[in-house]
C-alpha cells in the first residue's frame, strides 16, 4: 500500500497532529466541511468513528455513509458536545461577514466535548498584508483573484480566549507564493 492509499490527500497540519498523538482510535470524529473527506481516508480506514457534514450534497453522496450529513456548519443538526475532535479545514474563511463567521465557528465549536481537540485551517492575511484589497469588513480579494473572509493572529488569539479554549500548537501560516495565506489553528476546549 503506497502513503496516498493509506492517507489520501490529506492536509499536512492535520497528520501532524495524528503524528503527535492527539488523534487516538476510539475518539469521535466531526469533519464539519468534510467535501470528499480528504482529511479522512486513514481514519475511515483505521476504523475510527467518524461523522461529518458538508453545504455540498454531490460530496456528502461520495462518502456513501448515513454518518455524513448534507447541512451548514452554522445550523448542524447533531448535538451539543459530541466530538472528541472537530476538523474545519478551509470552511471558515467562506463566511460572508463577522455575522456569519461568528455563527459557522459556534455552530462547530458547539458540537466539540469539553477536552476535546478543535484542528481549524483557514485563509489569513498573514504574510500577505500588503498584497490583499479590502472589499467589506474581514473580506478581501487576495492576489489569486479569491474572495475570502480573512483572519489575522490577533483575532485568533481573541477567539481562542472568548471560546474558553487554550492553543496546543502556536499559529503556523504558509503563504503560498504571495497568492494567497492558510493558518492553521490547533485549540483545545477547556473542560
Amino acid at each position: 500500500m503506497t502513503l496516498q492509499e493509506k492517507f489520501g490527500p490529506i492536509d499536512i497540519y492535520f497528520f501532524d497532529q495524528l503524528l503527535k498523538g492527539r488523534i487516538t482510535p476510539g475518539m469521535r470524529i466531526f469533519d464539519a466541511g468534510c467535501g470528499s473527506g480528504r482529511n479522512l481516508v486513514y481514519l475511515l480506514s483505521e476504523g475510527y468513528e467518524i461523522y461529518g457534514i458538508d453545504q455540498d450534497p454531490r460530496s456528502i453522496a461520495s462518502l456513501a455513509s448515513a454518518n455524513f450529513r448534507h447541512e451548514n456548519v452554522e445550523n448542524t443538526s447533531f448535538p451539543d458536545a459530541f466530538a472528541d475532535v472537530v476538523i474545519s479545514s478551509a470552511v471558515l474563511h467562506f463566511a460572508r461577514d463577522d455575522r456569519h463567521f461568528q455563527a459557522m465557528l459556534a455552530g462547530t465549536w458547539r458540537v466539540l466535548k469539553p477536552g476535546g481537540l478543535f484542528f481549524c485551517r483557514l485563509a489569513s492575511s498573514i504574510g500577505i498584508e500588503k498584497q490583499i484589497v479590502n472589499i467589506s469588513g474581514r473580506r478581501f480579494l487576495l492576489p489569486d483573484g479569491s474572495e475570502r473572509y480573512l483572519v489575522d493572529e490577533q483575532l485568533l488569539c481573541d477567539l481562542t480566549q472568548e471560546l474558553g479554549g487554550r492553543m496546543l500548537d502556536p499559529l503556523k501560516t504558509t503563504v503560498v507564493q504571495n497568492q494567497r495565506s492558510m493558518t492553521t489553528w490547533v485549540v483545545r476546549k477547556d473542560a
